[in-house]
């Protein structure tokens, strides 16, 4: 699937639409995170979620 994307007669690389979808997929673990309480384990949430972001983005990637 690392192939250009048109969209409307324009191309978009594939790194832009893995990364607009990575986030609905960040928000639902952050979401099962914060209700778990898990979250509270971490000491620097921003950064954390963030890294989150950066790996789902990158598994994404790899295996989609």
């Amino acid at each position: 699937m690392l192939a250009e994307f048109n969209l409307f007669g324009v191309f978009v690389a594939p790194i832009a639409v893995y990364a607009v979808l990575a986030i609905p997929v960040t928000l639902l673990l952050r979401f099962v995170l914060w209700r778990t309480g898990a979250i509270e384990w971490f000491w620097h949430v921003a950064l954390f979620e963030v890294a989150l972001y950066v790996s789902v983005l990158c598994l994404m990637i790899l295996y989609v």
